[in-house]
């Protein structure tokens, strides 16, 4: 047998097809040069201020897919050998600290945690150098409570899952991807923790319906001592629980087996103190958990986001521990992946082209973006160190060492490090743990990272290895986009930019990968220009495009064409389906007009000392009649909001605007005129109206709930009227 003790525990491929991609896009970057070449030297006499517009429309256009390039260039994909691994630290394993961070009960169901919670207990890794801890940013006791009867459950349901290879380990999966036909052992085995989850779920929901703990489980457990009559959501002590203890030999399962460590931390909040959200309950875990398990790797994930592959850590321990390319990376990061899409993406929310081209691109580049979940960090570098050349990761020093101390003495003296003045003059939301004062702590987090001299991986295995919920409505969609997109442009306006704080640090291809994200939000002037200026003008009869018979339409009509044949091409190979990425390009679209607008605004009202503008969405549905919408691929309008106004109001125009044109051409008997002169219009005009017809169907035809408010639809109507006069005047 060879010997393996040197042998790398990962490799690395490029992509396939590269010089091919690069001879298109260097024909894309020709036929961009040539539409600029256009637009400077054939200015209209009528309507200047217009064309230089669609100049500068052009000119962002072009600049941010030179920019987009850089996820394209270098593409590479990464292979794990986990049997290697085995061989050389099987015994010597580091330990793991994992994190799971709600915030709601209300929002986040205290089932849905719990399945991940009980889903990171059962990874394949020895108990012992496994902890998991829950981060309640809500200061719960019906979360506490829910986690105390997943401790009992997870005896029975961690030595399941081993018996029987279990894959996913979170039980709402298992029992639902269960195949009918099974072992006759297993099936045994299967109906009685069935029977015992679906006790766990039943006293759970009571307790969640009734807004009171049973009185046996207050006798049980006398961590519920600690909510007091005067504790509430945003003024109590730190709450820090340690419900299994794995120092404890006699900590095991039904089996006989060790149980791996379960902590639950409420910090203290009070409302004279800023908690700094996720970022805040983030950092108090790294010091909490520093005093009970210390393990060198940190993987932090979504309350909503499942382990759905058991040997997640050890993908991660294959680029971490790797003794010739791992002592420079920081953190492995999965990409995000949900098990609740419809067949074709109606919101576009699979991120597969990002998943699966995006990614790996700056995985070629220095390293993916932390995204906040499904990520494996190096403790030491989350908590500021820099790299040096020679930098060793030494985790086999970590551990917290035995002493007699009993769990409530522990309890007692870590509980101050979760404390609201903690952090006071400190370096903590700064240069250590996850940075402070972003709406996206977790991209600046990696990014200061990166700056520091350290690398990224990605990795993508075939089994997923993380699950979570997509947005199942339009305007979830839209308001999670705005805070990514807010988030994204205050970092670029910081300090912290990846241009002026990462030129001559990072890759200059990490640098344009990270300014597609940071630069989403500034997409809106040029879309909303291009979604209203042309249609208007082809109403007016003034063309802004080269006519039919102009050598000048090939750079329009090659570069068009090129884009999207390319995208769709991309959202094809990445399993994507045509309709699904028609979907991708309506919600694209929509982004671009509400979310990112709506992200600029925000964005420059804070930094000129004004109140951020605020909207509320109120959901006009019930959970049933949307669930049941979007498996049908219903677009969901059932609410009012300003960014619905700003859709609807925008697919009026392009209709009115189509519709009177092809009425006035018919009055004077112009078509082949028209077509002649204002093709390109017609064409961008026709498609916007074919990618706004589901808005059309909410607005006008449909009867049920997730139909367009009457109101949004009045505003609009009156508003696209207005411009459609306005332009007929001018």
């Amino acid at each position: 047998m060879a010997n393996t003790s040197h042998a790398p525990l990962f490799e690395t491929k490029k992509a396939k097809g590269s010089f091919i991609y690069k001879l298109f896009a260097a024909s894309m970057f020709v036929g961009i040069v040539l539409i600029w070449i256009y637009r400077a030297t054939h200015v209209s006499e009528h309507g200047r201020l217009v064309w230089i517009g669609m100049f500068a429309a052009e000119l962002w256009f072009g600049f941010y897919w030179i920019l987009t390039q850089a996820h394209r260039w270098n593409c590479v994909y990464r292979q794990t050998f986990k049997d290697r691994l085995s061989q050389r630290y099987e015994n010597d394993l580091p330990g793991v600290d994992v994190f799971v961070c709600t915030a709601d009960p209300t929002i986040e169901p205290p089932m849905m945690v719990m399945n991940t919670v009980l889903s990171v207990m059962a990874y394949d890794y020895p108990p012992e150098k496994l902890a998991v801890y829950l981060s309640d940013d809500a200061g719960s006791d019906l979360t506490f409570y829910a986690l105390l009867e997943a401790s009992h459950f997870a005896k029975h349901w961690i030595p399941y899952c081993k018996r029987f290879a279990v894959e996913p380990r979170t039980p709402e999966a298992h029992f639902r991807l269960v195949p009918d036909e099974l072992e006759a052992i297993q099936a045994q085995h299967l109906a009685s923790v069935k029977r015992l989850y679906q006790g766990m779920e039943d006293r759970i929901e009571l307790a969640e319906r009734l807004g009171k703990i049973p009185k046996s489980a207050l006798l049980e457990h006398t961590g519920f001592s600690k909510w007091g009559s005067s504790s509430s959501r945003r003024d109590h002590d730190t709450i820090l629980q340690i419900l299994i203890d794995g120092r404890d030999v006699e900590a095991k399962d039904i089996e006989g087996c060790r149980l791996p460590t379960l902590v639950y931390l409420a910090r203290e909040k009070r409302p004279q103190h800023f908690h700094n959200f996720k970022a805040g309950a983030m950092n108090a875990l790294i010091r909490v958990s520093s005093e009970i398990s210390n393990g060198p790797i940190i993987l932090n994930v979504d309350c909503d986001m499942y382990s759905n592959n058991s040997e997640s850590i050890r993908d991660a321990l294959c680029f971490l521990l790797d003794g010739e390319k791992g002592h420079d990376v920081a953190f492995v990061q999965f990409p995000q992946n949900f098990h609740n899409l419809t067949k074709n993406e109606l919101y576009g929310g699979s991120m597969r082209v990002v998943d699966q081209i995006e990614f790996p691109g700056m995985d070629g580049c220095g390293g993916p973006m932390y995204i906040g979940t499904g990520c494996f960090h190096r403790r030491d570098t989350l908590c500021g160190r820099k790299f040096t050349k020679g930098s060793l990761f030494d985790w086999k020093q970590s551990t917290v060492p035995r002493t007699g101390e009993s769990v409530a003495e522990l309890e007692e003296r870590v509980k101050e490090l979760a404390s609201c003045t903690f952090e006071k003059n400190t370096q903590w939301g700064k240069e250590m743990g996850l940075k402070y004062g972003c709406p996206v702590e977790d991209v600046i987090t990696g990014l200061s990272i990166h700056c520091r001299g350290w690398k990224s991986m990605y990795f993508n295995p075939e089994r997923k290895g993380f699950l979570g919920v997509a947005g199942t409505t339009l305007d979830q969609t839209l308001v999670q986009h705005k805070r990514w997109s807010e988030g994204d442009l205050q970092i670029f306006l910081s300090k912290h930019s990846p241009v002026w704080n990462g030129l001559g640090r990072i890759n200059l291809g990490l640098i344009m990968g990270y300014c597609v994200y940071c630069l989403w939000s500034p997409n809106c002037f040029a879309t909303l220009y291009y979604s209203i200026i042309p249609s208007l003008y082809l109403l007016k009869g003034d063309p802004l495009f080269p006519q039919v018979s102009s050598f000048w339409i090939l750079p329009f009509v090659y570069v068009t064409i090129g884009e999207h044949a390319f995208s769709l091409a991309e959202y094809l190979w990445s399993g994507g389906t045509v309709l699904g990425w028609w979907n991708e390009q309506r919600i694209w679209l929509y982004k671009r007009t509400s979310s990112y607008l709506f992200a600029v605004v925000d964005t420059f009202l804070k930094l000129v000392g004004y109140s951020v503008s605020g909207f509320v969405i109120s959901a006009k549905v019930s959970d049933m009649d949307v669930a049941q919408r979007y498996e049908q691929e219903k677009m969901e309008f059932g609410a009012v909001s300003p960014m619905f106004t700003v859709l609807s109001s925008l697919a009026m125009v392009n209709l009115f605007c189509l519709a009177l044109m092809v009425m006035k051409a018919i009055r004077a008997g112009r078509l082949k005129s028209v077509h002649e002169t204002m093709a390109l219009h017609i064409l961008l005009c026709g498609v916007l109206v074919l990618i706004n017809l589901p808005l059309y169907s909410a607005a006008f035809f449909r009867k049920d709930k997730g139909r367009m408010p009457s109101s949004v639809t009045l505003k609009s109507i009156l508003v696209a009227l207005l411009l459609c006069s306005c332009c007929a005047f001018l």
